[in-house]
């Protein structure tokens, strides 16, 4: 089967193409023919081998993930596909399902025309794709979206709050911005001038450029402030909360649970939710995928096409 693989922490270029045996499903596993994956900025991390501006974070990724080199050689850390084969004490999934999910803390990530994914496991997802999604954009669901609705979570959005999301055009962002007009928020959004008229198009009923950040103006404006992006000075946006309200960040720990995904589809299924998909590339383009993602320019999601559906 074709996969990327890498063996050495580094630039894009450390990923190449090779062909690789195709797994077989253990008992509780089911094979997945993988339509689709992403490239997240937390991908590119991993690629790396360390956490931008963090000597501490990269410490634990390369605990994680392996000290000098990397122990799991698969990235791609979501996924849909159909299901190919089931093991024979499946229950939950069956052959010619369409399913998307995550790959956390499993050997092989969903840069493969393959992966083997447990029916259920402690630290990722997966289950039925909604059929509101196409197969990139349900695969571009997962991470971005349950991070931005359990740490929204948090806030108890109420009808007419003023919520201020940092870093808005992001994968988290364009997620943060629609589930917080969704909870009822007034939303401003902030961001690079050339993404305006996309978080507008989102649920943003103000947009602002960052580069101009105005504290003195904002100073005690808004009921809840999420930084999508970790880049929001706690001590800058703790000054921008009213009394009573909410700083949030992205650099919260956070879990993934099936439960999250299945209120993420009910608002897909009210028509109130819908991944934004900046550029698409074939398996064979990982390289310049991750050199594009790796500028830190990208609006939503980046999706990786693996097989046609």
């Amino acid at each position: 089967m074709r996969t990327v693989v890498y063996s050495n922490y580094g630039p894009p270029s450390v990923l190449h193409l090779t062909e690789l045996t195709r797994p077989v499903p253990k008992p509780h596993e089911v094979l997945i023919r993988v339509h689709a994956s992403t490239v997240t900025a937390g991908g590119c991390w991993v690629r790396q081998g360390a956490f931008p501006d963090s000597r501490g974070l990269t410490f634990f990724l390369r605990l994680f993930f392996g000290i000098t080199r990397p122990r799991r050689p698969v990235l791609g850390f979501e996924f849909s596909g159909v299901v190919e084969a089931v093991g024979k004490a499946v229950t939950r999934f069956s052959t010619g399902d369409a399913v998307y999910g995550t790959t956390t803390g499993l050997q092989q990530g969903a840069y493969a025309e393959y992966v083997c994914i447990p029916e259920s496991w402690r630290l990722g997802v997966m289950a039925l794709k909604p059929s509101e999604l196409t197969f990139g954009e349900s695969a571009a669901l997962p991470v971005g979206g349950m991070t931005a609705f359990q740490i929204l979570q948090k806030a108890d959005i109420q009808q007419g709050h003023q919520v201020l999301v940092y870093g808005a055009s992001g994968s988290v962002g364009t997620y943060a911005v629609q589930l917080a007009a969704y909870f009822g928020g007034r939303v401003t959004a902030a961001c690079s001038q050339a993404n305006s008229a996309l978080v507008q198009s989102i649920g943003a009923g103000t947009v602002s450029d960052y580069a101009q950040l105005d504290i003195t103006r904002w100073a005690g404006q808004f009921d809840v402030v999420f930084d999508a992006v970790g880049k929001l000075p706690p001590s800058v946006g703790k000054r921008l909360v009213k009394k009573g309200g909410h700083f949030l960040t992205v650099k919260s720990v956070t879990d993934e649970k099936i439960a999250y995904l299945h209120a993420l589809e009910a608002i897909i299924a009210e028509g109130r939710l819908k991944p934004v998909i900046d550029r698409t590339y074939e398996l064979e383009d990982i390289v310049n995928a991750h050199t594009y993602v790796d500028l830190g320019h990208k609006k939503g999601n980046v999706v990786i096409t693996v097989a046609q559906p």
